[in-house]
């Protein structure tokens, strides 16, 4: 007699039933989005107003049955994880499925010039120096609430940088590590709805600078020309449809970089021991993003040596992956929020989101007007979305000025990541190190308003240390 599963077991279906409705909740937002006029002409994403909507009916439910929607027995039923804590864990791996989706895309293949090195640079910096502002501004606003809030964890500022700067997958990241390793109760909760703000921070910024400078008359919102549309297919590429299909072959290779980012991270944990190993865990996006690297040098590779003919990398089908993904981690991510577990750090969670849009959006748009000033306007929407929500909300901005893309403002916002890994990657090691004592949270602080200056001083280096001209030097 077989002893195996039972497909009418409800234990079965959980995650389909919970994908269901994520899905479900995609398709409301997105018609509300086009049924609603003030929706429809704001710049809200679709996944954050279905993520809302999910928000919505789940709190409903906690209050009047005292138990959120997705935690009830459809949801969780015959697995050791109720329903919102297996959307955080699609989120989680939603983040670096999107990355290594959007690294494995070929570049360089008949596009246009990828603009100077030197704004590529720049724009990683700007991106970087919005982190450390951000966590500045987030530490310096929960060490003081901690004052009144005991309970507060003083380190939680921290969860700004990453859930504005990086957004929901990442604010979830460490909202978890400081809730497991440092008992800061509601740390998910914490982070997820920091980043949930942060996209609405970016779609009201944007229509607010959109608007100003259209009456202003400095920018021209323009439609897109559908006849440029993106290529689904370049020249050399295995077909479309053969004996595996193309998307299978997509994802195929998407699934393989990230078992190996899971090997990478196996081997890192077990090597820092259990007190970093969430940390190298938390790092899962980056180390996805090496993957990545790794299995594309590789086909590059074997495409050289001639022992693979056709190029099996297609960009528009590992895009449409990377905007599921993206879209799955968004929604996922606004509807897991227990707000009764944030309840008392409501105040100073929209305190920070006040301040940091603030912050972000004069110093990008500083920044923006003096590196970038043939193409500011564009640069300072792609850079705002990003820094406030995700690139693909500083996508959706950009589009509303320079629809093709014919800014180098895109292509820094792609190549940007590079610089900024490198010089943001002492910062994820500091998220780390803050909470363990308020000594730490101290020299964190300390060390992030150092580091700040100093990369503000490379960032505008051409403008303080300006040449003078011969006749600024005769004057004297």
């Amino acid at each position: 007699m077989s002893s195996g599963v039972a497909f009418s077991d409800l234990s079965v279906w959980p995650v389909i039933l919970l994908m269901g409705v994520i899905l479900g909740g995609l398709l409301l937002g997105n018609a509300l989005k086009r049924a609603v006029p003030f929706l429809r002409k704001s710049l809200i994403p679709v996944s954050v107003l279905g993520g809302g909507v999910l928000l919505i009916i789940s709190t409903f439910c906690k209050l009047i049955t005292g138990k959120y929607f997705f935690n009830y027995f459809l949801f969780g039923n015959g697995t050791n994880l109720t329903g919102i804590e297996i959307m955080e864990i699609m989120t989680y791996h939603c983040l670096a499925i999107g990355f290594i989706a959007m690294t494995l895309r070929r570049t360089g293949q008949g596009e246009k010039g990828k603009g100077k090195v030197k704004d590529v640079v720049n724009s990683g910096m700007l991106t970087v120096n919005t982190y450390l502002l951000q966590g500045i501004i987030g530490l310096a606003v929960t060490f003081t609430a901690s004052v009144f809030i005991p309970k507060l964890l003083k380190a939680s500022g921290m969860i700004l940088a990453f859930g504005f700067g990086q957004g929901t997958g990442q604010a979830l990241n460490y909202g978890s590590i400081y809730e497991t390793n440092f008992g800061f109760e509601g740390g998910k909760s914490f982070g997820l709805t920091i980043a949930a703000l942060g996209f609405l921070a970016a779609s009201i910024g944007g229509i607010v600078y959109l608007a100003y400078h259209k009456k202003k008359g400095d920018i021209i919102i323009r439609a897109e020309d559908k006849s440029k549309a993106e290529k689904v297919e370049e020249e050399g590429e295995i077909p479309m449809v053969e004996s595996m299909d193309k998307l299978t072959v997509q994802i195929a290779l998407v699934v393989i970089c990230y078992a190996l980012a899971y090997g990478i991270m196996f081997i890192l944990g077990n090597l820092v021991g259990d007190g970093l190993k969430s940390t190298i865990f938390g790092f899962n996006f980056l180390i996805g993003t090496l993957a990545a690297l790794i299995v594309k040098t590789g086909l590059n590779l074997l495409k050289k040596a001639k022992f693979m003919h056709r190029e099996y990398i297609n960009n528009f089908l590992l895009s449409r992956i990377a905007g599921f993904a993206f879209d799955i981690m968004i929604v996922a991510g606004i509807g897991a929020i227990q707000i009764d577990l944030i309840k008392d750090y409501l105040f100073v969670i929209l305190i920070m989101a006040v301040l940091g849009v603030v912050f972000t959006f004069l110093y990008v748009k500083f920044a923006s007007k003096t590196l970038f000033g043939a193409y500011c306007h564009e640069e300072f929407l792609v850079m705002f979305g990003m820094l406030t929500g995700t690139a693909s909300t500083g996508v959706i901005l950009l589009r509303e000025i320079d629809p093709m893309f014919e800014t180098p403002a895109s292509d820094n916002v792609v190549y940007q990541t590079f610089p900024a890994i490198l010089l943001g990657f002492p910062m994820m090691l500091l998220a780390a190190f803050c909470p363990k004592s308020d000594v730490s949270t101290w020299i964190t602080l300390g060390v992030l308003v150092s580091y700040f200056v100093v990369l503000n001083i490379v960032l505008f280096r051409s403008k303080i240390f300006k040449k003078r001209t011969p006749k600024e030097a005769k004057k004297e």
